[in-house]
This record gives C-alpha cells, sequence and structure tokens, in this order.
C-alpha cells in the first residue's frame, strides 16, 4: 500500500496535536494493526489467501515460518501459538495479544530485520520509514535504526544526533564501535543503566582507536580514554585554529562519558549498591553519539 497523509493526519500535524512526549510501556493496538498492514504489504496478505482457499507463496510462508521459529526457540516454546496453527496465525495472533511490550517489540524488529535480509514485496526502507512514522504519530518511543529497535528520548537529539551517529559507524572501518554502541541502546531501552554507560565508554574507545588505525598513529592496547584523546589532539585532528574551542570539547570529553563511568559503573560498589539513574545514562549514550559523530566527520575532512 503506497504511503499517504489523510486529511485528518495533516490537520493535526498542523495543529501541533502530535504527541510531544514518548511513551515506552505499551504498543497501542492502533499501532500493532499498522505494523501488520505493513507486513502484509511486504510478505502477502497470508490471512486472505488463506481464508479464500489460495495457496500461500513462498516468500510468505518462509517469512512467517522463520519469525515463529527464530521467537519460539528464543522463548523456550514449541511454537507462538498453537502448534496446529499456521505460521502466521501464530504470528499475528502473539503481535496483537501479548501484554509484554518487550515480546511486542521483538516482533518488529525481528521482522524488519528479515525485511532487510530477504526477499520482500516492498522496499525495506519504504516499510522502516512507515514504521518510525506511526510510532512518532501513536507517541510511542522508539525509532527501527541501523538493524534494531532504539529508544528515543528526544526527537530533535535522536535525528540530528543518534541517527547521523548510527549512520557513520555502519562504516566498516567502526565495526568494533558500532557493535559496541548498539549494544550500549539494546541495554539502554531494557533500563540496564550500568551496562549501557559501559558499552558507550568502550564504543567511544573503539571509535578514536579505529581512527589512529587507519592513519597510522600508534597507540597501546591499555591506553587510558584520556590517553586516546591526548593522540588525535597532538596528532591535530582539531584544527589549530579552534584550539580553544576544542580545549573546551576535551575537557567535556574526559569529564564526561569516562569520568561518570568510572565514578558510577568501571569500580566495586562498596557497602552500598549504586543505581545509575535513567537521566545519567541517557546523558552518557547522547554524548557519546555527539563525540563519535564529531570525531568521525572531523577524521572524513582531515586531508
Amino acid at each position: 500500500m503506497k504511503f499517504l497523509k489523510l486529511f485528518s493526519e495533516r490537520q493535526q500535524e498542523l495543529k501541533g496535536e502530535l504527541p510531544d512526549v514518548y511513551q515506552y510501556e505499551t504498543i497501542p493496538n492502533e499501532l500493532r494493526w499498522q505494523v501488520r498492514h505493513l507486513w502484509h504489504d511486504a510478505f502477502g496478505d497470508a490471512e486472505r489467501d488463506y481464508r479464500y482457499g489460495r495457496s500461500l507463496s513462498r516468500d510468505t510462508v518462509e517469512a512467517y515460518e522463520f519469525i515463529n521459529t527464530t521467537l519460539s526457540y528464543h522463548y523456550g516454546k514449541p511454537s507462538l501459538g498453537s502448534s496446529s496453527d499456521p505460521d502466521f496465525t501464530s504470528v499475528h495472533s502473539f503481535f496483537l495479544h501479548t501484554k509484554k511490550t518487550e515480546n511486542a517489540i521483538d516482533v518488529i524488529e525481528l521482522s524488519f530485520q528479515y525485511m532487510e535480509q530477504y526477499h520482500c514485496r516492498i522496499s525495506p526502507d519504504e516499510a522502516i520509514a512507515q514504521l518510525n512514522y506511526w510510532f512518532r504519530r501513536r507517541g510511542v518511543g522508539y525509532q527501527y535504526e541501523s538493524g534494531q529497535i532504539v529508544r528515543v528520548d528526544s526527537e530533535f537529539i535522536h535525528s540530528e544526533v543518534v541517527k547521523p551517529a548510527l549512520n557513520m559507524l555502519s562504516d566498516s572501518m567502526y565495526e568494533g564501535a558500532n557493535d559496541e554502541f548498539l549494544k550500549a541502546h539494546e541495554h539502554y531501552r531494557a533500563k540496564r543503566y550500568e551496562e549501557c554507560m559501559n558499552e558507550c565508554y568502550k564504543a567511544f574507545e573503539s571509535c578514536i582507536k579505529a581512527i589512529c588505525d587507519k592513519r597510522g598513529w600508534s597507540y597501546r592496547d591499555k591506553d587510558s580514554l584520556k590517553n586516546l584523546i591526548d593522540i588525535v589532539y597532538d596528532e591535530r585532528l582539531i584544527p589549530s585554529s579552534m584550539q580553544s574551542y576544542f580545549s573546551a570539547l576535551r575537557g567535556t570529553l574526559e569529564s564526561g562519558a569516562s569520568t561518570l563511568r568510572n565514578r558510577h559503573s568501571g569500580h566495586g560498589q562498596g557497602s552500598q549498591i549504586i543505581t545509575v539513574p535513567e537521566h545519567m545514562a541517557a546523558y552518557v549514550l547522547h554524548l557519546t553519539a555527539s563525540n563519535i559523530l564529531f570525531l568521525a566527520k572531523a577524521d572524513e575532512d582531515m586531508k
């Protein structure tokens, strides 16, 4: 189905009636049905074909078999539904009725990963754009980016910082940093904030090391983040004409992700359990994204 905006939807946007505060606890029924419509476009309308006695295409059968089998395996179940039901029925019913938000997101994420990797009837990019549009319209704070569902706290920060950083990290030279930064998002979505901060720290280190490897700048495997920042600073990755600006940035980097990580998640907890608050993990996640984006862009522009 070609994506379009109804008159009522356009009017809501003009009047500023779209949700400006995201929620993360539920996947509304309207959004679930919209995802199902996207599946129909991508895999074929299995339910309609089955109802009218028409044979399902091989692509349709394989898509739903993959989703049902993969999730059943991870959940330790024989099937998402009754073992006598077709795979598409099990997937549809499970998705529409599960009360666990994490499981509903699992189904969405896996189905869109399948669209990107295998044959489907519409452009995966078009399907992803529609999915992310419905997430925003329904006020649900998630987006599908770089092959997984990530949490969105601010639309501006996500579009201007996080998404460009994820796009930049998709370059093969940043493979390690990309894996660690996606793990940070996964931990953040699952409210594992300490683990999120640890992965942010590692991702930023890996980004600097990737640039050093590309440029032939020597470093030791055990160098601290401060030492790594010193290397890229001394190698003039930062323009000399803007040293005062980047001196401040250097201070931000050294007192940002690394310091928070060292103080709250990199050492023993002592006699009291340390709980990393959500706002601190969000700050470190976004700080890491902006600094990764800056360094990668600076490397691109360096002669």
